[in-house]
């Protein structure tokens, strides 16, 4: 039976549980001043190019302090000029495979010494392989998860702490639609994406209970975008499920971190994968048949030809 204390515990639930609910639409109605970056030490991983160099375009002329990752040093270098002539005044490039742990956290170790402590994390280092289960090879499907997932774990264990001790920062993770529903010839790369949106949920949950409300988490799930990562994936429903250019996904990024949310979910279709698991599982076939994903992949970059 209830005792009296369980009811009350049950009645306070619920009271603040309506008081979210209030506070929610009243944001949708009024919502609250966007943050500003001058002063800020945005990272962003995998910044030579597509998603990467966009966002570091968007932080250019908003006085950021900007840390450029990656591996191609010509790219990174492009746009590190890019973003100085876009208003950026301070940029440092940094040569960085983020699959590979010992490098990210020398480079961490760098960049603490040599700009401070970051403020802004973005991982945006991502790898796809559009193969079937048993075609993937166990050291491309090690692979994907290394860049896709635990490079993202190394960088939040490198810079969190510091975000922590003054219990401000903000975390921003490049997940994928793939997290939310895993689709054919996707297990490794969803795989990934799944083990990364759950990673950062429970990290901010972490963060939520240790008091640590001043540091942010944005996840950001869209479907596929023009990118060299995806390049060759060819939507079957441009209305329903479209491939976005990288400006227009990066802006949208932008306007996430600095309204502070949580989720960036893109496009609005894909926000009903969660309900997934309340449908039957031959609903959500039905739903992968009636998109043709089993033709997207044909020609996506990064498949090996087969005879």
């Amino acid at each position: 039976m209830f005792n009296f204390r369980s009811i009350l515990k049950i009645l306070q639930f619920l009271k603040l549980l309506i008081f979210l609910i209030f506070e929610n639409l009243i944001l949708l109605v009024f919502p609250p001043h966007k943050k500003t970056f001058a002063g800020e030490i945005v990272l962003i991983t995998s910044s030579a190019n597509g998603i990467g160099r966009q966002i570091a375009l968007n932080f250019a002329p908003l006085g950021a302090t900007l840390v450029l990752w990656d591996i191609d040093d010509e790219g990174n270098k492009e746009t590190s000029r890019l973003a100085q002539k876009n208003g950026a005044k301070i940029v440092f490039v940094y040569h960085c495979d983020c699959s590979n742990r010992e490098e990210v956290y020398e480079q961490a170790d760098k960049v603490r010494k040599e700009v401070g402590d970051v403020t802004i994390l973005i991982n945006n280092a991502g790898m796809l392989l559009g193969e079937k289960f048993c075609d993937l090879s166990d050291a491309d499907f090690e692979k994907m998860l290394r860049v896709n997932f635990f490079s993202q774990v190394w960088t939040c264990k490198a810079f969190l702490p510091a975000m922590m001790t003054c219990n401000r920062g903000h975390l921003v993770s490049i997940a994928s639609a793939a997290g939310l529903l895993g689709a054919y010839r996707m297990s490794g790369y969803a795989g990934s994406k799944y083990a990364t949106i759950g990673m950062m949920e429970a990290l901010d949950s972490e963060l939520y209970h240790a008091g640590k409300q001043g540091i942010k988490t944005t996840i950001i799930c869209p479907y596929f975008i023009n990118t060299k990562l995806s390049k060759g994936f060819q939507t079957q429903n441009h209305l329903l499920l479209p491939v976005y250019d990288a400006e227009y996904v990066a802006n949208k990024i932008m306007d996430a971190i600095q309204k502070e949310k949580f989720y960036l979910i893109m496009p609005l279709s894909i926000r009903f994968f969660p309900f997934k698991i309340f449908l039957p599982r031959k609903m959500v076939l039905l739903f992968e048949s009636y998109i043709n994903i089993t033709n997207s992949m044909d020609k996506a970059f990064g498949r090996k030809k087969k005879d």
